[in-house]
C-alpha cells in the first residue's frame, strides 16, 4: 500500500483562502492545494522565486481532508492609518510598504479578513513519484524543524500543535483518513472530507470543481481540479 503523510492543521484562527476580491479575503471549507504546497515549501525552506520547485512539488501533491471540527467564521475588519515611511514584515524578506502617491496616504488602509475559529483539519498527503526529493520523509522532518517561521494561511494563524502526525500505509487518501483514530464514535460520524478524484468515495458527497492550484511564476490561480465533498462512510465498490 501507498505511503500517506498525516498533518495537523489546528490554531485559534485558521484561514483556508479562496478568491480575493478588491480588499475582502474569503475563506473556504478546506485548504488549497495551493495553500498546503506553500507551507510545505516554506518549511523546506524554498526561496520564494524557486517558482520551479514549486509548481513540480504542487504537482505531486495528492491530497485529501478530514474536518474534525469545523469551527465558526470570524469576520475581522482591518484598518490602519499607514504613513509612507512604514513598513509591514513579509515572509519573502522584502518589508512591505504601501504603494500609490501622496494622496494615498490621507485615508486608512481597509481590509475585511475571513478567519475559522476553531478549526481542526486532518491532512492526509501522498506525493506521486515517491522516491523523488523531497520525499515524504524530508517533509516530515523540515515540519518539525521548518526553516522559516509556519502559519495556516495566514501570518497570525500560527499553528497551536505539532503538524506532522504520522506516517500511514494506506489504500488511497480516504483510506489513510479514515485510518487515522478519532476521539470517539460519535466524533467520526460527524466528519467531513474533501477528496481528489479516485481517492475514495462517500455514501453522502458531492462532486464540486475547485480552482485551487497556483502558477508559482505569475502568482495566479488557474484551472479547475474535481474534487468529492461530504461525509458518511465508505461508498462500497470501486472508487469514482
Amino acid at each position: 500500500m501507498p505511503r500517506h503523510l498525516l498533518m495537523r492543521l489546528r490554531a485559534p484562527l485558521v484561514a483556508f483562502g479562496g478568491e480575493t476580491i478588491d480588499n475582502y479575503g474569503v475563506i473556504r471549507d478546506f485548504p488549497a492545494l495551493s495553500m498546503v504546497t506553500g507551507l510545505i515549501a516554506n518549511a523546506l525552506g524554498y526561496d520564494r522565486g524557486d517558482f520551479v520547485s514549486h509548481d513540480r512539488l504542487q504537482a505531486r501533491l495528492v491530497l485529501g481532508t478530514r474536518l474534525d471540527a469545523s469551527g465558526a467564521r470570524l469576520v475581522d475588519f482591518q484598518t490602519a492609518q499607514l504613513g509612507d515611511r512604514d513598513e509591514a514584515w513579509t515572509t519573502r524578506g522584502a518589508p512591505e510598504t504601501r504603494r500609490g502617491g501622496e494622496d494615498s496616504y490621507k485615508s486608512p488602509h481597509l481590509r475585511h479578513r475571513e478567519y475559522h475559529a476553531g478549526l481542526d483539519a486532518l491532512v492526509a498527503i501522498r506525493l506521486e513519484g515517491a522516491d523523488e526529493k523531497p520525499t515524504l520523509e524530508d517533509i516530515a522532518s523540515a515540519l518539525d524543524r521548518p526553516k522559516r517561521p509556519l502559519f495556516i494561511g495566514r501570518k497570525p494563524c500560527l499553528p497551536t500543535t505539532r503538524l506532522f502526525v504520522d506516517m500511514i500505509d494506506a489504500d488511497d487518501v480516504l483510506d489513510a483518513l479514515q485510518r487515522a483514530p478519532a476521539r470517539d464514535a460519535t466524533d467520526a460520524a460527524n466528519f467531513r472530507f474533501q477528496l481528489p478524484e479516485g481517492e475514495g468515495a462517500l455514501r453522502h458527497a458531492q462532486w464540486q470543481d475547485i480552482c485551487d492550484e497556483r502558477n508559482w511564476k505569475s502568482g495566479v490561480h488557474g484551472g479547475w481540479r474535481r474534487v468529492l465533498e461530504g461525509g458518511g462512510s465508505r461508498s462500497p465498490g470501486r472508487s469514482l
